[in-house]
Formats: structure tokens, sequence, C-alpha cells
């Protein structure tokens, strides 16, 4: 699908995505991202079972981040309480999704210039 946000320069924006992997800002990706305003990085899980706080704890060290979107996919899954509450301490709001609405809420969120960070896993 082809996303079409308007951003500020030097901003991330994610694309396109599919089964594959993600296209952001021009550059293509395979597999899980993690998708910060300045900066994208690969990301480990494949599937919702395998995301842990070691998976997520770039999102923590890069700082700033208030807001986590996290794309699960093609649907949604259970997130443990125990992550939540550790994000929660870390001054970070999880919200799970699947993959094309992270994305979507993402470009919006960056658009408006938000602390916001996004964690995704390709759909199927």
């Amino acid at each position: 699908m082809d996303l079409t946000p308007i951003v500020a320069a030097g901003r991330q924006v994610i694309e396109r995505y599919g089964p594959t992997g993600f296209r952001v800002t021009g550059v293509i990706w395979r597999g899980p991202l993690l998708v910060f305003p300045d900066l994208t990085l690969p990301w480990t899980p494949v599937d919702a079972a395998a995301i842990d706080w070691e998976s997520l704890t770039p999102v923590v060290e890069h700082g700033g981040v208030q807001i986590l979107l996290l794309g699960l996919g093609s649907r949604m899954a259970a997130i443990a309480g125990e992550l939540r509450a550790k994000l929660r301490a870390a001054g970070i709001s999880l919200e799970p999704m699947d993959t094309g609405a992270a994305c979507r809420t993402y470009n919006v969120l960056v658009s408006e210039d938000r602390r916001v960070a996004a964690a995704l896993i390709p759909p199927r």
C-alpha cells in the first residue's frame, strides 16, 4: 500500500509496506523495523510472541519516545501486562495494532511533530 504523508524535511516517513518489508524515506528495508522520526533500524521479532523487553530496549535507549506504535502484522495480538508496565514506567505509552494501521498512525503523528516510534512486523 502506498502512503503519502506531508512531513518536515529530515523526518523518517513510512512510504510503503508489504509482506516482505517496508520503504522508509526512499530506502527499502526487508523484515521487521524500528522507525523513529530521525532513524530507522532493523528489528528482530518476527511475530508478537517474540516481542519482549529486550527487543524494545532500543526504543527506550533512543530517548524522547512518548508513544510506541506496535505493528503486529495482519492481526492484533495480546501484549503482556508486564511489558506494558515496564514501558509505562519508562514514560512510553504502548499502542498495539495491525501493521497497516501502525504505519498510517505513525505518519500522522510524525507530521504533527509528536514524539513517536513504530515497531513494525510486516503483514503476511
